[in-house]
């Protein structure tokens, strides 16, 4: 029996701890040389290893690497990217889009919406489209024509809108342009995005445009402007937004209403008490939340 159980251990000889030990010692060595500032970032052998080392299966190990190379970061950048275009391993793809995140580096951008467009794993599509997040305005132009382009499915689109939104300020001359485009898509996602442009740079340029987009001939459009001038939290909005609880949509008026309780002035009470005998139930539903949320923020703002 004890024969049978040594036979069945794992020796030194096994592939895989093999594999782990060599992993662990490369990135030991070479984080050791980033400190001391010996590292050779021009040795492509070792670049090749470590986006090897993306597809070790210990998750905290990955990450070790991941780390590594975001600390070596652009000359990385050509091996990540060929990684994430050709590798077999489904893991190494995923990591080197997740790589790529903490680099940021501009030239990653074609290879990263190729990935994000075409990858047949929804984990890599998605870690690239942060990549592209992060990129920053490098991938601005790109992502609008996704939006723009009828070829993408929603879920594409809806990671392109996203994408735009994280990116915010950054692409705030973009957005401006956009905002006239022919594309419903594309004036949807840009309107998302000026309320966080609005909300990193107090941008008086991004609230009026919020404000006009309230009159919209495009109910959507109307919608998106009247839930991001809520999120932004922007008083003088509030007359446009009480006008915009009588819209022909029944989006458009909720969106105003949430809007008009998450701002909390109390101008809005009387407006909105009148909805109180709405037809619509779900009207009289959110009139009576959001007077209680502006109620319940001025007995704060007393106290």
């Amino acid at each position: 029996m004890s024969q049978s159980l040594n036979s069945e251990a794992p020796t030194t000889e096994d592939p895989i701890l093999q594999v782990q030990a060599e992993n662990d010692a490369l990135v030991q060595r070479v984080n050791e040389q980033i400190t001391l500032e010996t590292f050779d970032a021009t040795d492509k052998t070792v670049l090749k290893q470590l986006v090897e080392g993306l597809g070790d299966t210990r998750g905290l190990v990955r990450l070790r690497f991941a780390e590594t190379l975001g600390e070596i970061g652009e000359p990385a950048t050509p091996f990540l990217v060929e990684a994430l275009a050709n590798h077999a391993n489904v893991v190494v793809r995923r990591a080197a889009a997740k790589t790529l995140t903490i680099i940021s580096d501009p030239r990653a951008v074609p290879n990263l919406l190729h990935a994000f467009l075409n990858d047949e794993d929804t984990v890599v599509r998605s870690s690239a489209a942060g990549a592209l997040a992060r990129t920053g305005e490098a991938s601005v132009p790109a992502l609008l024509e996704i939006l723009a382009s009828d070829k993408h499915p929603q879920d594409i689109k809806g990671h392109a809108a996203w994408a735009l939104a994280f990116i915010g300020s950054e692409a705030a001359d973009y957005l401006y342009k956009a905002l006239n485009a022919a594309s419903l898509d594309v004036r949807c996602a840009v309107i998302g995005a000026l309320g966080h442009v609005a909300q990193e740079q107090s941008d008086e340029k991004s609230y009026n445009l919020l404000v006009s987009a309230l009159t919209d001939p495009e109910a959507l459009i109307r919608t998106e402007a009247a839930a991001a001038l809520g999120q932004v939290n922007y008083p003088p909005s509030v007359p446009h937004l009480i006008l915009a609880i009588h819209d022909t949509d029944l989006d458009v008026r909720k969106a105003a209403i949430n809007s008009l309780g998450k701002i909390g002035d109390r101008v809005a009470l009387e407006p909105l008490q009148a909805l109180l005998n709405d037809e619509q139930e779900v009207v009289r539903v959110l009139a009576k939340l959001a007077i209680a949320q502006i109620e319940r923020q001025s007995k704060e703002d007393d106290w």
